[in-house]
Parts: structure tokens; C-alpha cells; sequence
């Protein structure tokens, strides 16, 4: 248990948006700033297979009802149907200093998204809304790099990672109307930056912390449970697939290649413990 072990042997730059699509035995991410996105089967470590390349940076993914993806793309909103191209359906970032950062859906099926400007200047990050239903708004703004969403077991809290500022913050969340209430901050770290997370079954969270090698469990009031090593860096995020297993990404960008010949790759942990499972975008 917390021995982590290579699940996909990768170079990515910035390895991120790790997706469990457990009907189809397979983990999806991304590699941020080449545009890629990678599959690797759930049943064989092998080497990852990419499923498309889309020309611009991808911050992460989330599998559609219709078929395919739903994207945080540079632009903003857009899809990937199974062959591969990508369709942008909202452009929210007009400004090509902007990009979408990390992203997911919550269990009513809307797709949440941070973005944030190229050099993390302070202040010009926000997080958006895709709602198939009522379409895109911008939910939050003041922020600086948002990462890292994810909400309690019972969808009555949302959390966000906003790295360059070193904290998590958390706020009440309606799921049925799609609101969040003002944020408060539940974890400050001193040693890294805290960047992709997930929770577990028990509502605790799981976050990857860039900077300082480690995957760390927080309870919900923010109190450090455990911390995971990594021999990389840079872990970027987490989720969790069948029997209790974690995967966690990893960013090659920036490091000693000769110090940290393992950094990009995919990792696998046995947590022994079940994650909530990755929603779906409801179009």
C-alpha cells in the first residue's frame, strides 16, 4: 500500500487530466502544452496510445453522453468525437494570453473549467461553466491558476486548487442549480503547489503536490492524513480506478532529465480505497 509503481512509462511535458473510463477499461490524459491526448488500457501496462493531437493546449478532458470528449481547450469549450477532431463550441478566450487550465464534470453533467493567463499573472484566472442545458458562464474570477476540482461525496461542497497562490479552497455547492457559494480556504501548502486532486470515498482528498513529489490525503477540514512519495517532482493529478487503485500524472517540463528519468510518466498506487467515479458530460 502507498508503494507507487510506473503505470505508463511517458514522457509528457505536462501530464495531466487523468480520466478512469472504466466501462471501456481505459485511463485518458493529457499532455498540456503539446495538445495531446493519451489512452492507456486498464488491463495491460503498455505504453500510451494517442488518440488525438488538437493543435493547441489541452488542459483536460471528460467523456460525453453522445460519445467522445467534452475539452478545455487554449480557446475554451470544445469536443472531441472518437476520430479525433477537435470542435471548439464555445471560444470564451478571446485573448490569446488565456488559456483553460484543468477541468471536470460534476455528477448533474455540467463541465467545469479553470483558466488562466500564460505567465500565471496574478489575478486573471477564473473558473467557468459549460451547462449543456443553459450554456457557458463564467463563475468565478480573481483567481490566479485554477486547478484541481473536485466535490464531496454528497455534492454539498466544491473545491478548487488556485496552485500559484499555495492554497485549496472550498464553498457550498448546489448541484441542482449549479451554484457555488463564496470560497474559504481549507489547505495552505508551504512546501510545493497544490495542483490536481480527487476524493475518495470516505470525502477525503487526494492532491497531487507539484514541487514537493508527493500525493497527499486531507481530510474535509483540511488536516493531513497521509502523504504518498513519488520518485518524481512533479506529480500533477490523481484518480482513482477499480479496486482502490491511483493513478497520478507527472510533468517532465523543467526537470533533470538524468535526476528524474521517470518524470512525465504515469504512476499507479494501491490507496485501498474507492474514489467517486468520473461523471459525464450530460449533451
Amino acid at each position: 500500500m502507498f508503494d507507487p509503481e510506473v503505470f505508463v512509462l511517458c514522457d509528457a511535458l505536462v501530464g495531466e487530466g487523468p480520466v478512469v473510463e472504466e466501462a471501456a477499461g481505459r485511463l485518458v490524459f493529457v499532455d498540456i502544452p503539446r495538445g495531446r491526448l493519451l489512452r492507456a488500457d486498464l488491463r495491460e501496462r503498455g505504453p500510451a496510445t494517442e488518440i488525438a493531437n488538437v493543435g493547441m493546449s489541452l488542459g483536460a478532458v471528460a467523456p460525453r453522453r453522445s460519445g467522445g470528449w467534452v475539452a478545455a481547450c487554449a480557446e475554451g469549450f470544445g469536443t472531441l468525437i472518437p476520430d479525433g477532431d477537435l470542435i471548439v463550441r464555445h471560444p470564451v478566450l478571446a485573448d490569446p494570453a488565456l488559456r483553460m487550465n484543468d477541468a471536470k464534470c460534476d455528477s448533474a453533467g455540467r463541465f467545469w473549467a479553470g483558466s488562466t493567463e500564460t505567465s500565471f499573472e496574478p489575478g486573471r484566472g477564473a473558473l467557468h461553466c459549460w451547462d449543456p442545458r443553459r450554456g457557458v458562464r463564467t463563475v468565478a474570477e480573481g483567481l490566479t491558476l485554477p486547478n484541481g476540482l473536485g466535490w464531496s461525496p454528497d455534492d454539498s461542497v466544491f473545491y478548487l486548487a488556485d496552485s500559484m497562490r499555495q492554497v485549496v479552497l472550498a464553498a457550498a455547492f448546489d448541484v441542482r442549480a449549479g451554484t457555488i457559494g463564496p470560497f474559504s480556504e481549507l489547505i495552505h501548502i508551504q512546501d510545493g503547489l497544490p495542483d490536481g486532486l480527487c476524493v475518495d470515498e470516505d470525502g477525503c482528498l487526494w492532491l497531487a503536490v507539484w514541487g514537493a513529489g508527493q500525493v497527499r490525503r486531507y481530510d474535509p477540514r483540511g488536516r493531513l492524513l497521509a502523504a504518498v512519495r513519488f520518485p518524481v517532482s512533479q506529480p500533477s493529478s490523481c484518480a482513482f480506478g477499480p479496486d482502490g487503485v491511483l493513478f497520478v500524472t507527472s510533468a517532465r517540463e523543467r526537470t533533470d532529465a538524468a535526476r528524474e528519468p521517470l518524470a512525465g510518466s504515469v504512476f499507479a498506487v494501491d490507496a485501498g480505497l474507492r474514489g467517486l467515479p468520473a461523471s459525464i458530460f450530460e449533451d
